[in-house]
């Protein structure tokens, strides 16, 4: 499978760019912000939805992915317990909503509630994946039921 490779800076890209990355995990010592450089950036476990529906006989996949966002001025968060770095989360979604253009709030929506929002100047994102995939027999299950 062809590593992922995706740059968005408008509100479209980035929507693709959050199909992509729904349901990726990570631990929250895998995300950092980086002020003296204008960077937010998160490592993370992406499912990988676009291998889904395919020929695979073995199970679903994940692969290693980075996530970075250029620009940052202002990073909040909610709902996130820092003073648990082996806390894992479950990304859902990316949206932007623009201000004064070009800059924007950027907010990565966790489950549970939980929030990061990134006030940036501009939007530029980058996901990458770093690694080969690997077969995981776990399909990310939204049951709208419970």
């Amino acid at each position: 499978m062809t590593k992922l490779r995706l740059l968005a800076e408008d509100s479209d890209d980035l929507d693709i760019i959050s199909a992509h990355l729904q349901d990726a995990v990570t631990l929250v010592r895998d995300i950092a912000w980086l002020p003296s450089t204008r960077r937010f950036a998160m490592v993370m476990n992406r499912f990988v939805w676009e291998g889904e529906g395919g020929a695979r006989s073995h199970g679903h996949a994940r692969v290693r992915s980075g996530l970075h966002f250029d620009n940052v001025l202002k990073v909040q968060t909610r709902g996130i317990a820092q003073d648990r770095p082996d806390g894992v989360v479950n990304l859902l979604a990316i949206s932007f909503a623009e201000l004064e253009a070009p800059s924007g709030l950027v907010t990565l929506s966790f489950s549970g509630g939980a929030e990061i929002r990134l006030e940036v100047e501009a939007l530029e994102v980058h996901l990458s994946d770093m690694d080969l995939t690997w077969v995981t027999p776990n399909l990310p299950d939204h049951r709208l039921d419970e």
